[in-house]
């Protein structure tokens, strides 16, 4: 780890439609990295946009040679974008921030501060979501939830803005084959020494979200499927319940028939064959979540494919990134 300040420090910016913005966001990013004495670079990836994102990020780079700019063949997915400007960082330290600047650009000499001090791992956490719907905000709470306790790793209103030493990165770009990725868990999971810092989430300074609800759920998945498999034992508790409700069913028509009664019938029959419908779509759903994110893993496409780049020259000799 670092001990002075002579040493490169990559900043990533996955991009997807923010033509508007991204201008604004890389000028903003360079004037707090200029502040804090060190070497820097800014890679900016364009995740496929459908705008010109690309080209506003290419006359930033013509005119900024620290200022580099790739643009993927199609939208991979935010996940696929940070692991691309991962991959082509050269620095000793690699911070990812998003270019919508809700991730506070000042916070990055505190986060170089902990680095200095030994932290292979910054964490910027969300004090509140107050910016988000309420259905977004209780979508992201409950993934969090169910991957913090299921997955046994802490990602309480973690963001994707954090700082990651050199070490971290090469571990997760070359010992990390796996090609559905959740990065916030990877981070801790990988177990190296982590510092939190707080901060407010920013109003967005140009454009939309680019989440949507179907986007969280698809995450979601992913997470949970990647750091735990106890959503399996779903399908082991669910037969036990069927087998419950059996014994129940069975023993009120028993009952029935020696009390001289009528066996309860059509209304009991529908009853159990759709909580047992139920149980059999909710166990072939969980299994086959898996299934898919194997299907997806062996297969062994690349996580990303780059259409074109600039800038990547003009690094300096004395680091070389993981290309």
């Amino acid at each position: 780890m670092a001990s002075d300040l002579n040493f490169l420090v990559s900043v990533v910016v996955p991009a997807y439609n923010e033509q508007q913005g991204i201008a604004q966001a890389v000028q903003t990013i360079s004037l707090v990295l200029g502040g804090t004495g060190m070497d820097w670079e800014i890679i900016v990836v364009d995740d496929g946009s459908r705008d010109n994102t690309y080209l506003a990020a290419l006359e930033l780079c013509k005119a900024e040679p620290r200022i580099r700019v790739m643009a993927l063949s199609r939208n991979f997915g935010k996940e696929s974008a940070m692991l691309a400007g991962l991959e082509h960082a050269g620095g000793d330290a690699v911070i990812i921030i998003d270019a919508d600047l809700q991730h506070p650009p000042d916070l990055i000499p505190q986060m170089l501060e902990k680095w200095r001090q030994g932290a292979d791992i910054v964490h910027a956490v969300k004090r509140n979501r107050n910016g988000d719907s309420l259905p977004k905000r209780s979508m992201v709470y409950l993934m969090n939830k169910m991957i913090s306790e299921l997955g046994g790793i802490d990602v309480e209103n973690a963001s994707d803005f954090k700082l990651l030493d050199r070490e971290v990165v090469d571990i997760i770009v070359r010992r990390l084959p796996e090609r559905q990725r959740f990065l916030r868990g990877l981070t801790s999971w990988i177990g190296f020494s982590e510092s939190y810092l707080y901060f407010d989430v920013e109003e967005r300074q140009a454009g939309e979200s680019k989440w949507s609800f179907f986007s969280l759920l698809k995450l979601s998945v992913t997470a949970l499927t990647s750091f735990t498999t106890l959503p399996l034992q779903i399908v082991t508790l669910l037969g036990v319940l069927t087998m419950i409700l059996g014994f129940f069913v069975a023993a009120d028509a028993l009952f029935s028939f020696f009390n001289g009664q009528a066996v309860s019938g059509f209304a009991t029959t529908i009853i159990c064959l759709l909580l047992i419908g139920s149980f059999i779509m909710i166990s072939l759903g969980v299994i086959g979540a898996y299934i898919a994110r194997i299907y997806e893993e062996v297969k062994g496409r690349p996580a990303y494919l780059v259409k074109a780049s600039s800038g990547f020259d003009k690094r300096p000799l004395r680091r070389q990134a993981t290309e």
